[in-house]
């Protein structure tokens, strides 16, 4: 898909609302919606039908960099804006990578029931994706809109504090409670991805307070 431009520079302290970073979102938002589907079942059917969908929005996401990068060389920015843009165009990225390497997951270690921790770190993630896709659709005025863009990177935040604390709570618990040492690996690999998810989530969020401290 061919990007379209329609101001020389797209960065500036008015106008934040580049094309690129509400497709991803949008695309993380599917993505993390079909995640949270695949914690509510133990169908290995629908678990892997639900992780084509994500693997989709990975590859449709992927997609869009190209263009993107075309673009960012073409126009005139300066070396930080230029960076800037980069860093979050590919930190969006790499959050919907760990939303499809925690989709895969369930295929790789078929777990045998879904912890309520487990579902509680997927629905972590599609909060996070929530706030971000409300912050892209800030970010048109982000100098008017600076206070609830920080109010959804302050909740990326407390998501990815919340996480820690259920993974930590879920290895002890599964440590403790099962048995089976293969079970138990399962279990544990498939919370750290998730937690590594939200982490992630939480890098695009620090970016975005970087750039409106800078630039609004």
């Amino acid at each position: 898909m061919k990007l379209i431009f329609k101001a020389r520079r797209l960065f500036s302290r008015k106008n934040y609302d580049l094309p690129i970073f509400n497709q991803q979102t949008t695309y993380i938002k599917e993505a993390s919606k079909a995640l949270l589907n695949m914690v509510q079942t133990t169908d290995s059917t629908m678990w892997k039908h639900l992780e084509q969908e994500v693997k989709a929005c990975e590859v449709q996401a992927d997609a869009l960099l190209p263009d993107f990068y075309e673009e960012l060389y073409r126009h005139f920015y300066s070396n930080s804006e230029r960076a800037d843009l980069q860093s979050l165009a590919n930190f969006i990225d790499d959050f919907l990578d760990y939303i499809n390497t925690c989709a895969k997951s369930f295929l790789l270690y078929s777990p045998t029931k879904i912890d309520d921790q487990i579902a509680d770190l997927a629905q972590y993630i599609d909060a996070q994706a929530d706030a971000l896709n409300i912050i892209m659709g800030l970010m048109k005025h982000g100098q008017s809109n600076y206070s609830s863009i920080v109010l959804q990177c302050d909740r990326i935040t407390e998501l990815e504090h919340a996480a820690d604390e259920a993974y930590e709570d879920y290895i002890g618990y599964i440590f403790k409670h099962e048995k089976n040492g293969v079970e138990l690996m399962k279990y544990k690999n498939i919370a750290e991805v998730l937690e590594t998810a939200t982490d992630s989530a939480k890098t695009i969020s620090d970016l975005i307070r970087k750039i409106i401290l800078r630039y609004v």
